[in-house]
């Protein structure tokens, strides 16, 4: 019955082979599910990923490929235990008149946090709707559903991108670097940073060295023989991951996808939102491998291309403000980190998938584009023209 499990797997071009999943049935014909309760989809999940999947950064594909066929599957993502269920259950969904909005107060960071501490002391029970509690639909600046211009997110749907912290864990994904490419635009762009120079041995045929030297020598052959070519170009790639990004993770894939062919040396790190004073090379380990900024500046010299991708769209106070980060409590602004970047790689650029028309209307990319000096660019054909050319000054 699983036959067509086996080819949803194949048409999400996951490498399965017909002794993976021979091997798959066996384990399930030996029992090794079976349990009182009989086996879970959860339980299948993590048998078949690891019999089937061969190199982690497939696992995405294997989820996607797991959900389109067992319809239904469950987060395993589990925040419960830290935040009473009922209160994560939306049941308000309100919408607002202008005139209704601008009577909402919105509170600065410090009296936001000594606020929502003070709530989590007084609160005793759920409560939906209303100006003040914790809860669900409203206008109080804590809880999820409601209409605030700058809450706290605790649980719940985001959707209207105005919270300044959010509550709750949070899974992201690595970008996919085998994506096929919608159009060749994008390598055409990026080669333009590209710069060869023959280095190593004299390993490779030079024709028209060979020619000229056998001319000279009335006839006689004379082969000539050169060191190869090699792309010495070294881009150290950062890349904002989940969010808001969410919206351009297809865009944002073929530009990854590109400039792993292109660039020979490439380092990748990601970050969320705003640099702060951990990168990570793989979001599923995230919270436990995690690399200081500091041994990415020191590790790389300004030999290195330094390329942001990121929308910029968050709250101003995750780049301005200690502790501002919706992830943790940054002990430093994110704008000194990318200060510190900046300074340490003077050939640098940002990449933004956002359309450039709205950039004017989002405060925190303003900020952001004053931070790295302007050098932001649309993730567009010209953009990256622009931004290669830069880069190559």
């Amino acid at each position: 019955m699983l036959i067509d499990f086996f080819y949803t797997l194949r048409s999400a071009k996951l490498k399965v082979s017909v002794t993976e999943f021979l091997a798959l049935l066996e384990a399930l014909q030996a029992g090794v599910l079976d349990d009182d309760g009989g086996p879970t989809v959860d339980q299948f999940y993590h048998l078949a990923r690891t019999v089937l999947v061969k190199d982690e950064t497939q696992f995405d594909k294997f989820d996607r490929a797991f959900g389109a066929y067992f319809k239904g599957v469950e987060m395993l993502t589990d925040f419960r235990a830290e935040i009473p269920l009922d209160w994560l259950r939306q049941t308000l969904e309100r919408e607002l008149s202008p005139e209704e909005r601008a009577k909402i107060q919105t509170l600065g960071w410090d009296e936001l946090m000594a606020t929502l501490k003070q709530r989590f002391e007084e609160q005793q029970g759920r409560h939906e709707g209303g100006s003040k509690w914790i809860g669900t639909g409203g206008t109080s600046p804590f809880g999820h559903g409601g209409t605030n211009p700058q809450g706290i997110r605790i649980g719940g749907p985001g959707g209207k991108r105005s919270s300044v912290k959010v509550w709750e864990q949070r899974a992201y994904r690595d970008y996919d670097d085998t994506v096929e490419l919608g159009t060749r635009n994008i390598k055409v762009a990026l080669r333009r940073l590209r710069r060869f120079a023959r280095e190593g041995e004299a390993t490779e045929l030079d024709l028209d060295g060979t020619i000229h030297k056998t001319a000279a020598n009335a006839g006689m052959l004379d082969i000539q023989m050169v060191p190869e070519r090699h792309n010495r170009i070294k881009v150290l790639l950062l890349m904002d991951v989940g969010g808001t990004m969410d919206d351009h993770i297809q865009r944002v894939e073929e530009l990854f996808s590109a400039a792993k062919s292109e660039f020979k040396h490439l380092e990748l790190f990601y970050f969320h939102n705003c640099v702060y004073d951990h990168l990570w090379r793989n979001n599923r380990r995230r919270h436990a491998e995690k690399t200081p900024t500091w041994d990415v500046i020191r590790k790389f010299n300004k030999d290195w291309k330094l390329v942001f991708v990121g929308d910029a769209t968050m709250s101003p106070y995750e780049i301005l403000q200690v502790g501002g980060s919706v992830e943790y409590h940054n002990p430093e602004p994110g704008a000194e980190w990318l200060q510190r970047l900046t300074h340490a790689f003077p050939n640098h650029a940002w990449i933004n998938p956002e359309p450039q028309g709205v950039w004017d209307y989002r405060q925190s990319i303003s900020i952001v584009q004053q931070l790295v000096r302007q050098r932001m660019y649309p993730l567009t054909l010209a953009g990256l023209e622009q931004a290669m050319r830069q880069l190559s000054k």
